[in-house]
Protein backbone atom coordinates (compact mmCIF):
# COMPACT_ATOMS: atom_id res chain seq x y z
CA UNK A 1 0.00 0.00 0.00
CA UNK A 2 1.61 3.39 -0.98
CA UNK A 3 2.30 6.13 1.64
CA UNK A 4 0.78 9.13 0.91
CA UNK A 5 3.57 10.93 2.42
CA UNK A 6 5.98 9.32 0.53
CA UNK A 7 4.07 11.30 -2.83
CA UNK A 8 6.86 14.25 -4.23
CA UNK A 9 5.22 17.66 -4.36
CA UNK A 10 5.42 19.05 -7.69
CA UNK A 11 7.06 22.79 -8.03
CA UNK A 12 4.24 25.16 -9.84
CA UNK A 13 5.47 25.82 -13.27
CA UNK A 14 7.20 28.43 -14.48
CA UNK A 15 4.54 29.42 -17.09
CA UNK A 16 1.00 28.33 -17.23
CA UNK A 17 -1.19 29.90 -19.28
CA UNK A 18 -3.94 28.22 -18.52
CA UNK A 19 -3.98 28.84 -14.75
CA UNK A 20 -6.78 29.96 -13.08
CA UNK A 21 -6.27 32.79 -11.06
CA UNK A 22 -9.72 32.70 -8.94
CA UNK A 23 -9.17 33.27 -4.97
CA UNK A 24 -11.64 30.68 -4.06
CA UNK A 25 -9.97 27.77 -6.37
CA UNK A 26 -6.37 28.49 -4.89
CA UNK A 27 -4.50 27.46 -1.09
CA UNK A 28 -1.06 27.58 -0.13
CA UNK A 29 0.36 24.64 -1.77
CA UNK A 30 -2.68 23.72 -4.32
CA UNK A 31 -4.60 25.42 -6.82
CA UNK A 32 -3.45 25.89 -10.84
CA UNK A 33 -2.78 30.26 -10.85
CA UNK A 34 -1.24 31.16 -13.66
CA UNK A 35 1.56 32.80 -11.88
CA UNK A 36 0.99 36.81 -12.35
CA UNK A 37 1.16 38.67 -9.39
CA UNK A 38 -1.95 40.14 -9.47
CA UNK A 39 -2.23 41.71 -6.20
CA UNK A 40 -5.66 42.74 -7.11
CA UNK A 41 -6.74 38.99 -7.20
CA UNK A 42 -5.77 37.64 -3.77
CA UNK A 43 -7.06 34.98 -1.58
CA UNK A 44 -4.51 35.70 1.87
CA UNK A 45 -5.21 39.43 2.89
CA UNK A 46 -2.12 39.23 5.43
CA UNK A 47 0.15 38.33 2.27
CA UNK A 48 -0.27 41.98 0.96
CA UNK A 49 0.26 43.77 4.11
CA UNK A 50 3.59 41.73 4.46
CA UNK A 51 4.96 42.62 1.80
CA UNK A 52 4.65 46.62 2.19
CA UNK A 53 5.93 46.11 5.69
CA UNK A 54 9.12 44.08 4.42
CA UNK A 55 9.50 47.01 1.41
CA UNK A 56 9.18 49.64 3.92
CA UNK A 57 12.67 48.21 5.82
CA UNK A 58 14.94 48.52 3.04
CA UNK A 59 18.59 49.01 4.24
CA UNK A 60 21.88 48.52 3.36
CA UNK A 61 24.88 47.30 5.75
CA UNK A 62 27.30 49.71 4.39
CA UNK A 63 25.36 52.79 6.37
CA UNK A 64 26.25 51.74 9.31
CA UNK A 65 29.51 53.34 10.29
CA UNK A 66 31.67 50.73 12.19
CA UNK A 67 34.78 53.06 12.73
CA UNK A 68 34.32 53.16 16.53
CA UNK A 69 33.28 49.16 16.73
CA UNK A 70 37.27 48.48 15.31
CA UNK A 71 37.94 50.18 18.16
CA UNK A 72 35.91 49.05 20.96
CA UNK A 73 36.61 45.46 20.31
CA UNK A 74 40.66 45.66 21.37
CA UNK A 75 38.92 47.02 24.17
CA UNK A 76 36.79 43.71 24.89
CA UNK A 77 37.37 41.32 27.56
CA UNK A 78 38.81 37.86 26.18
CA UNK A 79 35.32 36.50 26.48
CA UNK A 80 33.56 39.19 25.17
CA UNK A 81 35.51 39.09 21.86
CA UNK A 82 35.35 35.20 21.86
CA UNK A 83 31.72 35.75 22.19
CA UNK A 84 31.37 38.12 19.30
CA UNK A 85 33.45 36.10 17.20
CA UNK A 86 31.81 32.95 17.32
CA UNK A 87 27.96 34.58 17.59
CA UNK A 88 29.53 36.50 14.10
CA UNK A 89 30.05 32.82 12.92
CA UNK A 90 27.18 31.15 13.91
CA UNK A 91 24.73 33.89 12.09
CA UNK A 92 26.25 34.24 8.98
CA UNK A 93 26.19 30.66 8.60
CA UNK A 94 22.47 30.70 9.15
CA UNK A 95 21.05 33.30 7.38
CA UNK A 96 23.62 32.10 4.23
CA UNK A 97 21.63 28.74 4.25
CA UNK A 98 17.99 30.73 4.66
CA UNK A 99 19.36 33.06 1.63
CA UNK A 100 19.96 29.46 -0.25
CA UNK A 101 16.69 27.55 1.11
CA UNK A 102 14.23 29.93 1.22
CA UNK A 103 13.34 29.65 -2.75
CA UNK A 104 12.94 26.10 -2.27
CA UNK A 105 9.70 26.92 0.36
CA UNK A 106 8.76 28.80 -2.25
CA UNK A 107 9.02 26.76 -5.49
CA UNK A 108 6.15 25.20 -4.51
CA UNK A 109 3.27 27.58 -3.09
CA UNK A 110 0.63 28.52 -5.47
CA UNK A 111 -0.71 31.23 -4.09
CA UNK A 112 1.26 34.49 -6.13
CA UNK A 113 0.66 36.85 -3.35
CA UNK A 114 2.50 34.67 -0.92
CA UNK A 115 5.72 33.80 -3.17
CA UNK A 116 6.13 37.79 -3.55
CA UNK A 117 6.68 37.92 0.08
CA UNK A 118 8.67 34.89 0.43
CA UNK A 119 10.93 36.81 -2.74
CA UNK A 120 11.26 39.45 -0.60
CA UNK A 121 12.03 37.29 2.50
CA UNK A 122 15.06 35.72 0.45
CA UNK A 123 16.28 39.09 -0.88
CA UNK A 124 16.56 40.25 3.15
CA UNK A 125 18.26 36.84 4.27
CA UNK A 126 21.31 37.61 1.51
CA UNK A 127 21.37 41.32 3.29
CA UNK A 128 21.66 39.64 6.49
CA UNK A 129 24.51 37.63 5.04
CA UNK A 130 26.22 40.49 3.71
CA UNK A 131 25.92 42.29 6.76
CA UNK A 132 27.49 39.84 8.84
CA UNK A 133 30.44 39.79 6.27
CA UNK A 134 30.54 43.47 6.38
CA UNK A 135 30.53 43.61 10.20
CA UNK A 136 33.77 40.73 10.36
CA UNK A 137 35.37 42.57 7.38
CA UNK A 138 35.39 45.65 8.90
CA UNK A 139 35.55 44.96 12.84
CA UNK A 140 38.05 41.58 13.10
CA UNK A 141 41.15 41.62 12.40
CA UNK A 142 42.39 40.49 8.86
CA UNK A 143 44.26 37.92 10.05
CA UNK A 144 41.41 36.09 12.54
CA UNK A 145 38.33 36.73 9.53
CA UNK A 146 38.78 33.22 8.39
CA UNK A 147 38.92 31.57 11.27
CA UNK A 148 35.36 33.15 12.28
CA UNK A 149 33.97 32.40 9.30
CA UNK A 150 34.71 28.82 9.59
CA UNK A 151 34.37 28.90 13.27
CA UNK A 152 31.79 25.73 13.14
CA UNK A 153 34.55 23.59 11.42
CA UNK A 154 36.51 23.23 14.44
CA UNK A 155 33.17 23.38 16.87
CA UNK A 156 31.96 20.76 17.74
CA UNK A 157 28.42 22.53 19.17
CA UNK A 158 28.14 25.03 16.71
CA UNK A 159 28.93 21.99 13.85
CA UNK A 160 26.03 20.40 15.62
CA UNK A 161 22.96 22.92 15.53
CA UNK A 162 23.83 24.00 12.13
CA UNK A 163 24.05 20.59 10.86
CA UNK A 164 20.59 20.04 12.53
CA UNK A 165 19.06 22.66 10.40
CA UNK A 166 20.99 21.97 7.07
CA UNK A 167 20.53 18.72 7.30
CA UNK A 168 16.42 19.12 7.35
CA UNK A 169 16.61 21.49 4.25
CA UNK A 170 19.03 19.52 2.41
CA UNK A 171 16.25 16.33 3.48
CA UNK A 172 13.43 18.28 1.39
CA UNK A 173 15.67 19.16 -1.38
CA UNK A 174 16.22 15.17 -2.05
CA UNK A 175 12.90 13.91 -1.09
CA UNK A 176 10.08 17.10 -1.44
CA UNK A 177 7.54 15.00 0.13
CA UNK A 178 4.46 17.15 2.43
CA UNK A 179 5.91 15.35 5.48
CA UNK A 180 9.64 16.68 4.93
CA UNK A 181 8.13 20.05 3.89
CA UNK A 182 6.57 20.31 7.07
CA UNK A 183 9.51 19.86 8.92
CA UNK A 184 11.45 22.48 6.59
CA UNK A 185 8.69 25.02 7.73
CA UNK A 186 9.17 24.34 11.47
CA UNK A 187 13.27 24.43 11.01
CA UNK A 188 12.82 27.78 9.22
CA UNK A 189 10.48 29.08 11.88
CA UNK A 190 12.59 27.94 15.07
CA UNK A 191 15.47 29.36 13.03
CA UNK A 192 13.86 32.76 12.78
CA UNK A 193 12.21 32.59 15.86
CA UNK A 194 14.40 31.25 18.31
CA UNK A 195 17.90 30.43 16.97
CA UNK A 196 18.84 34.08 16.58
CA UNK A 197 17.96 35.54 19.77
CA UNK A 198 20.31 35.30 22.56
CA UNK A 199 22.97 36.28 20.19
CA UNK A 200 20.94 39.30 19.32
CA UNK A 201 20.65 40.39 23.09
CA UNK A 202 24.75 40.08 23.52
CA UNK A 203 24.90 42.65 21.13
CA UNK A 204 22.37 44.74 22.26
CA UNK A 205 24.12 44.33 26.00
CA UNK A 206 27.35 45.31 25.15
CA UNK A 207 25.44 48.32 23.09
CA UNK A 208 23.91 48.72 26.39
CA UNK A 209 27.69 49.49 28.20
CA UNK A 210 28.34 51.86 24.91
CA UNK A 211 30.43 49.41 23.61
CA UNK A 212 30.07 48.05 19.50
CA UNK A 213 26.81 50.25 18.55
CA UNK A 214 27.70 49.87 15.37
CA UNK A 215 27.31 46.47 15.06
CA UNK A 216 24.14 46.99 17.37
CA UNK A 217 23.01 48.90 15.20
CA UNK A 218 23.11 46.41 12.42
CA UNK A 219 21.64 43.93 14.44
CA UNK A 220 18.54 45.90 15.16
CA UNK A 221 17.90 46.31 11.41
CA UNK A 222 18.32 42.34 11.10
CA UNK A 223 15.72 42.04 13.93
CA UNK A 224 13.30 43.61 12.75
CA UNK A 225 13.45 42.01 9.38
CA UNK A 226 13.06 38.84 11.40
CA UNK A 227 10.22 39.70 13.18
CA UNK A 228 8.63 40.09 10.10
CA UNK A 229 9.81 36.64 8.69
CA UNK A 230 8.56 35.30 12.23
CA UNK A 231 4.80 36.55 11.21
CA UNK A 232 5.16 35.63 7.38
CA UNK A 233 5.73 31.75 8.75
CA UNK A 234 2.62 32.35 11.77
CA UNK A 235 0.24 32.95 8.97
CA UNK A 236 1.86 30.43 6.76
CA UNK A 237 2.10 27.76 8.93
CA UNK A 238 -2.18 28.55 10.50
CA UNK A 239 -3.81 28.67 7.23
CA UNK A 240 -1.59 25.10 6.57
CA UNK A 241 -3.31 23.77 8.84
CA UNK A 242 -6.66 25.03 7.90
CA UNK A 243 -5.87 23.49 4.45
CA UNK A 244 -5.45 19.99 6.14
CA UNK A 245 -2.33 20.05 6.07
CA UNK A 246 -1.76 19.16 9.97
CA UNK A 247 -1.61 15.29 9.13
CA UNK A 248 1.83 16.12 7.32
CA UNK A 249 2.97 17.46 10.52
CA UNK A 250 1.96 16.28 13.82
CA UNK A 251 1.66 17.87 17.21
CA UNK A 252 4.49 15.71 18.54
CA UNK A 253 6.53 15.96 15.78
CA UNK A 254 6.79 19.89 16.28
CA UNK A 255 7.14 19.79 19.91
CA UNK A 256 10.43 17.39 19.08
CA UNK A 257 11.57 19.78 17.03
CA UNK A 258 11.18 22.69 19.40
CA UNK A 259 12.81 20.35 22.56
CA UNK A 260 15.83 19.96 20.21
CA UNK A 261 16.18 23.29 19.08
CA UNK A 262 15.97 24.54 22.78
CA UNK A 263 18.16 22.51 23.69
CA UNK A 264 21.03 23.62 21.18
CA UNK A 265 20.27 27.40 21.45
CA UNK A 266 20.66 26.50 25.48
CA UNK A 267 24.26 24.88 25.22
CA UNK A 268 25.10 27.13 22.77
CA UNK A 269 24.74 30.13 24.12
CA UNK A 270 25.70 29.20 27.87
CA UNK A 271 29.17 27.81 26.11
CA UNK A 272 29.83 31.57 23.87
CA UNK A 273 28.32 33.33 26.81
CA UNK A 274 28.26 31.63 29.51
CA UNK A 275 28.88 33.26 33.34
CA UNK A 276 31.74 35.38 31.86
CA UNK A 277 29.75 38.33 30.30
CA UNK A 278 28.58 41.64 32.58
CA UNK A 279 24.52 41.50 32.05
CA UNK A 280 23.95 37.93 31.12
CA UNK A 281 24.17 34.40 32.45
CA UNK A 282 23.94 31.01 32.28
CA UNK A 283 20.28 31.56 34.12
CA UNK A 284 19.35 34.41 31.97
CA UNK A 285 19.88 32.92 28.86
CA UNK A 286 18.01 29.73 30.09
CA UNK A 287 15.09 31.55 31.11
CA UNK A 288 15.06 33.96 28.18
CA UNK A 289 15.29 30.65 25.83
CA UNK A 290 12.16 29.05 27.52
CA UNK A 291 10.43 32.05 27.53
CA UNK A 292 11.12 32.64 23.70
CA UNK A 293 10.37 28.66 23.05
CA UNK A 294 6.86 29.09 24.74
CA UNK A 295 6.24 32.62 23.05
CA UNK A 296 6.81 31.12 19.56
CA UNK A 297 4.31 27.80 20.59
CA UNK A 298 1.91 30.18 21.63
CA UNK A 299 1.87 32.03 18.54
CA UNK A 300 1.45 29.03 15.95
CA UNK A 301 -1.84 28.14 18.55
CA UNK A 302 0.33 25.09 20.42
CA UNK A 303 0.29 24.81 24.20
CA UNK A 304 3.54 25.85 25.52
CA UNK A 305 5.89 22.73 26.81
CA UNK A 306 8.38 24.65 28.63
CA UNK A 307 8.90 26.09 32.18
CA UNK A 308 6.99 29.15 32.75
CA UNK A 309 10.10 31.80 32.99
CA UNK A 310 10.44 35.92 33.00
CA UNK A 311 11.66 37.46 30.06
CA UNK A 312 14.80 38.85 31.45
CA UNK A 313 16.39 40.46 28.96
CA UNK A 314 13.23 42.89 28.67
CA UNK A 315 15.19 45.56 29.16
CA UNK A 316 17.13 44.88 25.97
CA UNK A 317 14.17 44.28 23.98
CA UNK A 318 13.16 47.51 24.60
CA UNK A 319 16.42 49.12 23.33
CA UNK A 320 15.81 46.64 20.05
CA UNK A 321 12.56 47.78 19.78
CA UNK A 322 13.01 51.22 17.96
CA UNK A 323 10.45 53.44 15.92
CA UNK A 324 8.78 55.57 19.06
CA UNK A 325 6.11 53.77 19.85
CA UNK A 326 6.90 52.02 22.86
CA UNK A 327 6.37 48.85 22.03
CA UNK A 328 7.20 47.66 18.27
CA UNK A 329 7.36 44.30 18.42
CA UNK A 330 3.56 43.81 19.80
CA UNK A 331 2.09 45.18 16.61
CA UNK A 332 4.07 42.54 15.16
CA UNK A 333 2.22 40.03 16.50
CA UNK A 334 -1.42 41.32 16.07
CA UNK A 335 -3.38 39.31 13.35
CA UNK A 336 -2.01 42.08 10.64
CA UNK A 337 0.81 44.45 10.82
CA UNK A 338 0.07 47.53 12.09
CA UNK A 339 3.36 49.78 12.86
CA UNK A 340 6.77 49.30 10.45
CA UNK A 341 9.17 52.58 10.87
CA UNK A 342 11.66 52.10 7.67
CA UNK A 343 15.11 51.53 8.84
CA UNK A 344 16.53 55.17 8.19
CA UNK A 345 14.69 56.42 11.49
CA UNK A 346 16.71 53.82 13.04
CA UNK A 347 19.07 56.81 15.20
CA UNK A 348 21.75 55.60 17.44
CA UNK A 349 22.36 54.76 20.52
CA UNK A 350 23.27 57.95 22.66
CA UNK A 351 19.55 57.99 24.43
CA UNK A 352 20.92 54.81 26.12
Amino acid sequence: MSDVRKELMKPRPIFNPNGNDDPAKRGILYGDTTNIFNLNVIKYEWAPKMYRAMMANFWIPETVDLTQDVQDYKELTDDERQAYDEILSFLVFLDSIQTTNIPNIAAYVKAPEITIDLSIHAYQEAIHSQSYGYTIESVVPPEKREEVYYWWRKDPILFERNKYIADIYQKFLEEPTMENYGEVLIGNYLLEGLYFYNGFMFFYNLASRNLMQGTADIIRYINRDEFTHVILFEHFLKDLTDENFKKYLPKDKVYEMFKIAVDQEQRFSKKVIGNNILGMNEKSIEDYTYYIANDRLKRLGLEPIFPDRPNPYEHLERIADVGGEGNVKANFFEATVTSYNQASAVEGWDEI
